[in-house]
């Protein structure tokens, strides 16, 4: 049986088997049953290794056994196959879901803490800042600062940016708002804006602006601003850069205060 490594590489990487797996199971589904030593000459796999291989396989659901002697392999049909590994991905990523939720009520994650901010405490300011590449690195990170506001978050975007953030960033503005902290949006309003804007109203004070730029101050101390024109740079490609610089953030939001005094109320735009 000739199989292509490219046909073995793709089933690895779909279906998370070893080489041997890969080779020993569609030696199986060319036979439709067999046993491993027939197996083993037809996929070239060591003796030695076939028995192991299938019962990994088996604990996987890809063969079953055969009751009898010799004993013999049955090839499970793919389409059930299929299904059988995405039962047991789902419960696998149940389990570790369910690990990683139970980190926060043990000492695990304390411990982690303060090593973290032992760290923190020894980095110097300049050091504290980074390249986020591609638009979803960027959101994530975005979410991550501005969720641990205490007092302000200002954000400067393009109508498109607007959208996205009230779409992927409501639930947070929501609990900033009922902590207290000052959010304020400045960007574009336009018909397309509209919806996004009635979701946000009574969360953040929205103004409009005819001005291009794409930033977000948290606590007058950290910065994210995006490098490129979002609706001339794909998703994948977006750059941002955060920083941590009380110095410039607070240069930065002073000088947004300024421009913030000449924009009109999003909702004054939107009437018209």
């Amino acid at each position: 049986m000739i199989v292509k490594e490219e046909f073995l590489s793709k089933l690895r990487r779909n279906f998370n088997l070893n080489l041997y797996e890969v080779k020993i199971w569609t030696a199986l589904l060319s036979r439709g049953v067999s046993t491993a030593g027939e197996l083993s000459d037809i996929a070239n796999v060591p003796r030695s290794r076939s028995y192991d291989v299938l019962e990994s396989l088996e604990k996987k659901g890809f063969v079953i056994m055969k009751l009898g002697k010799p004993i013999k392999y049955i090839a499970v049909s793919p389409k059930e196959v299929v299904e059988r590994v995405k039962k047991n991905v789902e419960q696998s990523a149940k389990e570790e879901l369910k690990k990683l939720s139970d980190l926060k009520n043990t000492d695990v994650l304390e411990e982690l803490n303060v090593l973290h901010t032992q760290g923190v405490e020894l980095v110097e300011p300049a050091d504290l800042s980074g390249s986020l590449r591609g638009r979803h690195n960027l959101y994530n990170h975005l979410e991550l600062t501005i969720r641990n506001a205490e007092e302000s978050v200002t954000i400067m975007t393009t109508s498109q940016g607007f959208i996205r953030k009230i779409e992927g960033l409501k639930p947070t503005f929501e609990k900033l708002k009922k902590r207290g902290v000052k959010i304020r949006i400045a960007a574009p309003i336009t018909k397309e804006s509209l919806n996004a804007l009635k979701d946000i109203q009574g969360v953040a004070e929205v103004r409009h602006t005819d001005n291009k730029a794409r930033f977000c101050i948290v606590d007058g101390k950290e910065i994210i601003f995006m490098v490129l024109d979002d609706a001339e740079v794909h998703p994948t490609y977006d750059v941002g850069i955060w920083v941590n610089t009380p110095f410039f953030a607070s240069a930065l939001e002073n000088l947004f205060e300024l421009a913030w005094k000449s924009m009109k109320p999003a909702t004054e735009v939107a009437k018209k």
